[in-house]
């Protein structure tokens, strides 16, 4: 059983810092990611479904990006222009 101290360190290292409270998480990031992984893979199952090679393309990226990417606002801005691209960017 770890000690409070090596417990600490090891949420320290993933991002959080109180198991409660959550400190150091950044949620808005997470919930960005989670939301545009999801529209990612609808898209790239549609594209594979139809054969067709963009919204597969897109939803690739808007599933991969967010690990490339750590600023909670670029996320959204990319994941919301990728999206849009989805409907802008058909045959």
């Amino acid at each position: 059983m770890p000690d409070s101290q090596g417990l600490k360190a090891l949420l320290g290292a993933y991002g959080g810092s109180d198991i409660a409270g959550g400190g150091g998480i950044n949620w808005g990031y997470w919930i960005a990611n989670i939301l545009f992984g999801i529209i990612g893979w609808c898209a790239f199952m549609y594209g594979w479904k139809q054969k067709s090679i963009r919204p597969s393309i897109i939803g690739i990226a808007l599933m991969l990006y967010p690990w490339f990417v750590t600023n909670t606002i670029l996320v959204f801005a990319i994941g919301i222009a990728l999206t849009a691209a989805l409907f802008l960017w058909r045959e």
